[in-house]
C-alpha cells in the first residue's frame, strides 16, 4: 500500500511513461569482470641471496547490478544498449602488490521490473521499490599470488592462480505495473474516466475503442491516510491470452495487481452484453494464468447516469448472483465513493493474508536452508558414461588453474583432495579411468592419492612423459 500525506487536499497522479508507447519488454546481456591473475615473483635484493616469494594477488572483477529508479519509466535505454560489462580486476604484481578491484556497474531500471535468466527461465529477482538493488552478475575473484602458497615445506612456490571468470548472463526484463487495484474491462467501458475522477491522473479520454494504449497510474484517496494506487489498464478483447488486441501487453500488467475492478458499460451503448463481457474477461484471465483467475474482483456497473444503464442494474445483479456489484457513474460520481471504500477494505484483508504467507514462506526457506547445509555442498551426477561434479569451490579451483604450470596443477590437486572430491566420487561409484567433469574440464579418475610433495608430483609427471 502507498502512504499519502494526510494534509494533502488532492489525490496525486503517478506518471508511468512519457513515451507514446511504453517499452516494457527487452532482452540484454550482462558480463561481470574477470578476476585479475596472481603474480609469480621473488625478492631480488642485494645481499638477499634467497629472497622468498612476493607475488601479489589479483583484484576482484566488478559486478553488474540492477537498481530500481522512479526517474526511469521505460526500457528505452536497454532497447538500444544490449550489452553491459563490468571492469576486470587488475593483475597482481611483485613486492606483494595486489591488483585493484574492478569497478561495479549499475543499470537503472523502472520500479516494477522483473528479471529472468533466459537460459534457465528462473526469475533472478524483482525491483519493487526505489533504490532496490539486485545482483545480476557476480565478478570473479582474483587469483592468489605465489606468496600465498608458501609453507614451511614448500618455500619457493613457482605457481599462482588465474583470475576467476566473471559471471555472464542473458536476461529478459519485463516491466509490470505496480498497482494495488487494476481497472479492467472492454474498450470504451469508462476505465480512464473513472481513474480521472478518483485521482489526479490525466489519461486520454475519447469516445472510441482503444483510446488507452499504455497503462496509467493514479493515487486514489479514500480518506486521510487511506489510499491506494489504481491503474487504468488498456482494454482487452476476446483472445487476449493468445495475443489478440493488446494481448500479453495488457495481461502482463494485470499480474501485479492485488484486486481487480471490472468496469462494464451497463447501458450497452456499444451493443455489448455486460454479463457476457464479464464472463469473457474472466475466461481470458484464467487462460493466461491461474493467479489472475484467482484475483479478488469487484464489478463496477458504469454509466448508470444513462436511463438504459440504470434500468439494467437489477437484471445484471440477478444474472451475476453473489458477485459484489457496484452501480456507478464515472461522469457524475454517483456510487464511486462506496466503490473506493470497499476496494480499500478488501485490500487491507488481502495485505494481511500476504504478510502471513510471507512469514510462513520465510520460515520454510530457513528450514530448507538448514537441511541443505547438512547435506554438504558437493553433488555428483552420472553423465555420459562418466561423472560430473557440481561444487562451486571445486569449479573455482579448476578454472583458476594455469594448466601450463605443473606446480599450479599440483596445487589444484591438493585443493580438490581437501574438498573431498575424490572420496565423493568413490562413494558415487567412480572407477579407475572414469571420465570426470569439473568446472567444464575433463579429468581421468584415479583411486590413488596425489603425491604429497611437489618434487614427487614432478617426478611422476616426468616418468609419465608429461613434461
Amino acid at each position: 500500500m502507498s502512504a499519502s500525506d494526510g494534509g494533502a487536499s488532492k489525490p496525486a497522479s503517478i506518471p508511468l511513461s512519457k513515451q507514446n508507447g511504453m517499452i516494457d519488454l527487452v532482452e540484454i546481456n550482462v558480463k561481470a569482470g574477470d578476476g585479475g591473475k596472481g603474480c609469480v615473483s621473488f625478492r631480488r635484493e642485494k645481499f638477499v641471496p634467497r629472497g622468498g616469494p612476493n607475488g601479489g594477488n589479483g583484484g576482484r572483477g566488478g559486478c553488474v547490478y540492477a537498481v530500481g529508479s522512479r526517474s526511469v519509466s521505460t526500457l528505452i535505454d536497454q532497447r538500444y544498449q544490449k550489452h553491459y560489462e563490468a571492469q576486470r580486476g587488475s593483475h597482481g604484481m611483485g613486492k606483494n602488490a595486489h591488483g585493484m578491484d574492478g569497478s561495479d556497474i549499475e543499470i537503472p531500471l523502472p520500479v516494477g521490473s522483473v528479471l529472468t535468466d533466459l537460459d534457465t527461465e528462473e526469475i533472478v529477482g524483482e525491483l519493487l521499490a526505489q533504490g532496490d538493488r539486485l545482483l545480476l552478475a557476480e565478478g570473479g575473484i582474483g587469483g592468489r599470488g605465489n606468496a600465498e602458497f608458501k609453507t614451511s615445506v614448500y618455500q619457493a612456490p613457482r605457481a599462482a592462480e588465474l583470475g576467476e571468470p566473471g559471471q555472464a548472463r542473458r536476461l529478459r526484463i519485463e516491466v509490470k505495473l505496480i498497482a494495488d487495484v487494476g481497472f479492467v474491462g472492454f474498450p470504451n467501458a469508462g476505465k480512464s474516466t473513472l481513474l480521472s475522477v478518483v485521482s489526479a491522473a490525466k489519461p486520454k479520454i475519447a469516445p472510441y475503442p482503444f483510446t488507452t494504449l499504455s497503462p496509467n497510474l493514479g493515487l486514489a484517496r479514500v480518506a486521510a491516510q487511506k489510499n491506494f494506487v489504481a491503474a487504468d489498464l488498456p482494454g482487452l478483447i476476446e483472445g487476449a491470452h493468445a495475443g489478440a488486441g493488446l494481448g500479453h501487453g495488457f495481461l502482463r500488467h494485470v499480474e501485479r495487481t492485488r484486486l481487480l475492478v471490472h468496469v462494464v458499460d451497463a447501458s450497452s451503448a456499444d451493443g455489448r452484453d455486460p454479463v457476457e463481457d464479464i464472463r469473457v474477461l474472466n475466461r481470458e484471465l484464467a487462460l493466461h494464468s491461474d493467479r489472475l483467475a484467482d484475483l479478488p474482483q469487484l464489478i463496477a456497473l458504469n454509466k448508470i447516469d444513462l436511463p438504459a444503464g440504470r434500468e439494467a442494474v437489477a437484471a445484471i445483479r440477478s444474472a451475476l448472483g453473489k458477485a459484489p456489484v457496484y452501480p456507478i457513474s464515472a461522469v457524475t460520481g454517483e456510487g464511486v465513493q462506496k466503490l473506493l471504500f470497499d476496494s480499500y477494505s478488501s485490500l487491507q484483508r488481502i495485505l494481511k493474508r500476504e504478510e502471513e504467507s510471507a512469514e510462513k514462506a520465510e520460515a520454510d526457506r530457513r528450514a530448507a536452508a538448514t537441511v541443505y547445509r547438512s547435506k554438504g555442498r558437493i553433488q555428483i551426477q552420472a553423465r555420459g558414461g562418466g561423472f560430473a561434479v557440481e561444487s562451486k569451490q571445486a569449479s573455482r579451483a579448476v578454472v583458476m588453474t594455469d594448466f601450463s604450470n605443473d606446480e599450479a596443477v599440483w596445487l589444484m590437486g591438493k585443493r580438490l583432495e581437501q574438498l573431498g572430491i575424490r572420496q565423493a566420487l568413490k562413494r558415487a561409484g567412480a572407477k579407475e579411468g572414469d571420465s570426470v567433469i569439473i568446472g567444464g574440464r575433463e579429468f581421468v579418475f584415479s583411486n590413488e592419492r596425489q603425491p604429497g610433495s611437489i618434487a614427487e608430483f614432478l617426478a611422476e609427471r616426468r616418468a609419465a612423459g608429461r613434461r
